[in-house]
């Protein structure tokens, strides 16, 4: 009988032993589908997430990895080719956010029934260039159109207003910048130029594009770039501009009175640019810029988020990219917090007029106002995954006809032969 019981005895701490063992393996794994792993190549989605996302989703864990923008395409490509170790959502930029985009099914998840929820509170041009065949697989949480920052007492000098309004009618499209730019010439006896550099008006240009580059398998030259062209041969070849190479040091000693012998009267920027570029440079100047479209819209500088087509989460993927990209709250806290400039109008709507974006350095200007009135125009259904490569061949070509290196034609033979060549076309 003893021994019976003992039998018994050990028979129930074997069945209750692999019981929990069992439990213990089934909430591990159900842990472990809870898990998000994502990887960004900077510290803006990581703060989004630590800082907002975990704390109202705090049953998901986060396997949060910093891949440098130089890294993270090569690890993407490498996971993607493998099938093994790509994480569940991901950072993308601008540079390579069409690559991934256009291999759509084959990578990534689709997210169009995310966008269909929450399109009509958005601004649509990130979600174009995530848009592939009619089908969204990247979204962003906020857009970084481009302008024109002006210096105020020039414009009053020589326009008679610093009036954003009304300065803005003397930059409306290209060919009221070109006459803008003569006025300033003739009126400052050849003291003030209207951009440091013919380059900066490269991206406005894009920006004015009906065609992309790629048509049909085929290389095709927007008229609009021939005219850039054109633009950029007048502005050196009349004394328009500083011949201060973009970036170079001229450059950033136009933004502070620095250039011997000559003013700038603007720059062209992304919000970014103004907050970190033109402010830290332009020494003793504070309080004379001001913000205006200019001749275009166009855009620079934003971060996509897309999802592993093979994750094993892809609700909660899709839940993380919804949160971060449209949540009226969230988003709030976002703009409230670090003044970014989001995507969702709804918010736009109602922070857009805050005191907080009188900026003292503009001369009290709203410029986050005037800056969300740009991203409205922005055409991001033009956006192509070798935009980067050809746009760096087409410079070159427009320098190398600037400098009187190569006629016109030959600058743009060269750039459709060596196009063709690079992309096999």
């Amino acid at each position: 009988m003893l021994k019976k019981l003992l039998v018994l005895l050990s028979s129930l701490v074997i069945y209750f032993s692999l019981a929990s063992c069992n439990m213990a393996s089934a909430a591990g794994a159900g842990d472990t589908e809870k898990t998000l792993v994502v990887w960004g190549f900077n510290d803006e989605l990581e703060s989004l997430i630590n800082d907002y996302y975990k704390k109202d989703f705090s049953n998901i864990k986060i396997d949060y990895s910093l891949v440098l923008s130089n890294v993270i395409e090569n690890k993407l490509d490498q996971a993607f080719s493998s099938g093994s170790g790509a994480p569940d959502v991901f950072a993308l930029e601008e540079s390579f956010v069409r690559k991934y985009v256009e291999q759509g099914d084959n990578y990534l998840l689709d997210l169009t029934d995310v966008y269909d929820k929450i399109k009509t509170k958005m601004i649509d041009y990130p979600a174009k260039i995530g848009t592939c065949n009619g089908k969204v697989y990247a979204l962003s949480w906020t857009v970084s159109p481009g302008a024109f920052i002006y210096r105020r007492s020039l414009a009053k000098q020589y326009f008679g207003t610093d009036d954003p309004d009304q300065v803005q009618a003397y930059f409306e499209n290209v060919d009221k910048f070109l006459d803008a730019a003569n006025l300033l010439k003739t009126k400052s006896n050849n003291k003030c130029c209207v951009i440091s550099s013919y380059e900066e008006l490269y991206k406005p240009y894009l920006g004015l594009r009906e065609n992309p580059w790629i048509v049909n398998g085929q290389l095709k030259v927007d008229p609009v770039m021939e005219k850039y062209m054109d633009m950029c041969k007048t502005l050196r070849d009349s004394g328009l501009e500083a011949r201060a190479e973009q970036w170079s040091g001229d450059w950033f000693n136009g933004m502070k009175d620095a250039l011997e012998e000559k003013k700038v009267f603007g720059y062209f920027f992304p919000e970014w640019g103004l907050q970190y570029v033109l402010k830290p440079n332009a020494i003793g100047t504070e309080g004379d810029w001001a913000v205006i479209k200019g001749p275009s819209a166009w855009h620079n500088g934003e971060i996509w988020i897309a999802a592993y087509k093979g994750t094993k989460n892809p609700k909660q993927a899709k839940e993380m990219i919804e949160y971060l990209c449209s949540n009226d709250s969230f988003l709030e806290k976002l703009v409230n917090d670090n003044k970014t400039l989001v995507v969702n109008k709804n918010v736009v709507n109602k922070m857009q007029d805050n005191a907080m974006f009188s900026d003292s350095f503009l001369g009290g200007q709203n410029y986050y106002k005037a800056y969300i009135g740009f991203a409205n125009d922005v055409n991001g259904s033009i956006r192509q995954s070798n935009d980067v490569k050809i746009e760096e061949i087409f410079m070159n070509s427009v320098k190398s006809y600037v400098n009187g290196e190569a006629t016109k034609e030959t600058a743009l033979n060269n750039f459709k032969q060596e196009v063709n060549q690079a992309l096999g076309l």
